[in-house]
């Protein structure tokens, strides 16, 4: 496994995957070595956590540079691997069976395809790097894309412009993969249409998160607490989500995570007792803190991938609500544990029906536990991966 993030050293949901993906695969019996970098890391992190690896299995080469920051730095604008290429290429070196590169946007880049020469090259998609400077497709820092002004937006956004992004680089790296993998249909279109030509297969990723079903869920009577889980980012459209609750005080609204919105919504929130900000949360809270909520609220501007959030809620028992962006919707449609949104106005719909309709939350409920049991557990992606595995190895 090749990926920038990788616990404690992530931010989001791509390093938890991936952990989980590496985890499940030593269990079964596979040798999984990861590849991440440290100092792509300390980029973002205003106070880097120590790591330690626990004792899974795993073998995790946590890359760091004399060069520092300039590192992964290289590797962003000119997508390559830079000082880290002889540390990546003696590992990949050793004759894998399977390399499968995640998010290399800052540990190898597109030069890292071509290095070790495995008997299978797959690369799972966690984000829009490969057609978005800002692999989100978050315009401007504004709004979802809508239309290609990458230097523009690249300028609008902090963002270098990457001078590779217009050369044939791309198409030339991505000759040496044989398997890109898409967790959702959307994302699949996109990088279609982007002009992706290598194989792409839908696989749907599946939720990690141990799904305790004895904990306790909402009282009955009780005041119905919607949640969200993630950045607080404005691309995650949470300084709307809050904007909405702060006027509807006949329900709770709990914010699990942290970012560069965190501090200016909790003063905007002040006057409003009935939303709650709770900070870094640990994995191991997750499963209580879902358990508790009436419903899990992604309320996204830019277009995800297939967001974590979604089916962990799914696991746990927890109806979902969403807005249309990207993959968003698709494991809701798919399991019919809850509501997609285009609007403030369909999203306050959406609340008052769970929250007052009688039996609904309950409907939902069972239909997301359903959904996760046939098709977003770990057995179930397991099984379809190394399928797809085999039948690229034996093709």
């Amino acid at each position: 496994m090749v990926t920038t993030y990788y616990p404690p050293y992530h931010f989001g949901g791509d390093g938890v995957f991936v952990q989980n993906l590496a985890r499940a695969l030593v269990r079964q019996g596979h040798h999984v070595e990861v590849i991440h970098c440290e100092d792509a890391y300390r980029l973002g992190a205003e106070h880097p956590q120590p790591g330690q690896d626990p004792p899974d299995g795993v073998i995790v080469h946590r890359l760091h540079s004399a060069w520092g920051a300039l590192s992964p730095l290289i590797t962003q604008q000119l997508s390559i691997p830079g000082p880290k290429r002889n540390a990546i290429a003696r590992i990949l070196a050793r004759g894998f069976d399977v390399v499968n590169f995640h998010n290399i946007s800052l540990v190898g880049g597109l030069g890292a395809l071509s290095m070790g020469h495995p008997a299978l090259t797959v690369y799972t998609l966690h984000e829009h790097w490969l057609i978005c400077p800002t692999h989100i497709l978050w315009k401007n820092q504004q709004q979802a894309c809508d239309k290609a002004e990458c230097i523009r937006c690249c300028l609008r956004s902090g963002i270098p412009p990457q001078i590779w992004r217009y050369t044939a680089q791309r198409d030339q790296a991505l000759a040496h993969v044989d398997l890109i993998l898409s967790p959702s249909e959307y994302t699949a279109r996109r990088h279609r249409e982007g002009g992706i030509q290598a194989p792409i297969r839908v696989l749907p990723t599946y939720s990690g998160l141990a799904p305790d079903l004895s904990l306790p869920g909402p009282e009955p009577g009780a005041r119905p607490r919607f949640l969200f889980v993630g950045r607080v980012t404005a691309s995650k459209g949470i300084d709307q989500l809050v904007r909405v609750f702060a006027k509807l005080p006949q329900y709770d609204l709990e914010v699990a995570g942290t970012g560069d919105l965190l501090e200016s919504l909790k003063r905007e929130a002040a006057r409003c007792p009935w939303i709650r900000f709770l900070g870094s949360v640990q994995r191991s809270e997750l499963p209580a803190i879902y358990r508790r909520s009436t419903a899990t609220i992604l309320s996204s501007k830019a277009p995800e991938v297939f967001p974590l959030t979604i089916l962990e809620s799914l696991a746990c028992g927890t109806p979902a609500i969403a807005s249309e962006a990207g993959g968003s919707p698709e494991a809701i449609l798919h399991s019919g544990a809850g509501f997609v949104y285009r609007d403030d106005e369909g999203l306050i719909a959406a609340l008052r029906r769970i929250a007052e309709e009688p039996g609904l939350r309950a409907s939902l409920s069972q239909r997301g536990r359903d959904a996760y049991k046939a098709a977003y557990t770990e057995e179930r992606y397991l099984s379809e991966y190394l399928n797809l595995c085999r039948e690229q190895l034996t093709a």
